[in-house]
């Protein structure tokens, strides 16, 4: 179909409207910015998230150039999982390993119930077995991911706060309870360093959940 113009010339009325689309779908790359598709670094609830992500960033400028894809495996997705399903044992074990340390420093090793005296050491394997786990998984996805800009710093922040809980850890069983068990500055070091390397661990935990989680 064609109308008149003011000058009593005739112009297609489909190559308007196809010129007015290309105009309007024009703007949005004006003011730039950036897209993800998905991000694979929050650490919710089990199953929250798919085995393989891919995020894709577009530059800010008034030039539209081709997104950089980043892909990550589904073994990628296999690691977060298991340090996700990991991690929600921590708390329960750290609160079941004050409990028996504390029975075992206010009573002593004779005096304290038998559950505190064989759980202790118990829990504190289990502490390391789950740190060793988490160590391995979370570091092996932070390596994969160094390159990806999204929450990179906050995903390092997250990573140094649980390597100085690791040291901690490795560190406080040379302070237990000596063979005589009558050094009570020294039990008291290893409780020391225990709640800090948990409060520590606790703290890099917690940042990775919302609502304090980048993404």
């Amino acid at each position: 179909m064609w109308v008149n113009s003011s000058h009593g010339r005739r112009a297609p009325t489909g190559a308007l409207g196809a010129m007015a689309l290309a105009a309007a779908l024009a703007i949005p790359s004006l003011a730039g910015g950036q897209e993800r598709v998905a991000s694979p670094f929050v650490m919710g609830p089990p199953g929250e998230l798919p085995s393989r992500a891919v995020v894709v960033a577009a530059p800010g400028d008034t030039t539209r150039r081709r997104p950089a894809a980043i892909e990550y495996s589904d073994w990628y997705g296999r690691r977060l999982r298991i340090h996700q399903l990991a991690s929600w044992t921590m708390l329960p074990i750290f609160v079941a390993q004050y409990a028996a340390g504390q029975q075992l420093l206010d009573k002593g090793r004779d005096g304290a119930p038998k559950w505190a005296r064989d759980w202790h050491p118990a829990l504190a394997g289990a502490t390391g077995v789950l740190f060793g786990v988490n160590t391995l998984t979370g570091g092996w996805n932070w390596w994969d991911s160094r390159r990806d800009p999204t929450a990179r710093r906050w995903r390092t922040a997250h990573a140094v706060l649980m390597l100085a809980a690791d040291a901690g850890f490795a560190i406080t069983p040379a302070f237990a309870e000596d063979e005589g068990g009558s050094d009570r500055s020294r039990l008291q070091t290893h409780k020391s360093l225990a709640l800090t390397s948990m409060g520590i661990a606790a703290a890099g935990w917690l940042m990775m959940l919302p609502p304090f989680r980048r993404e």
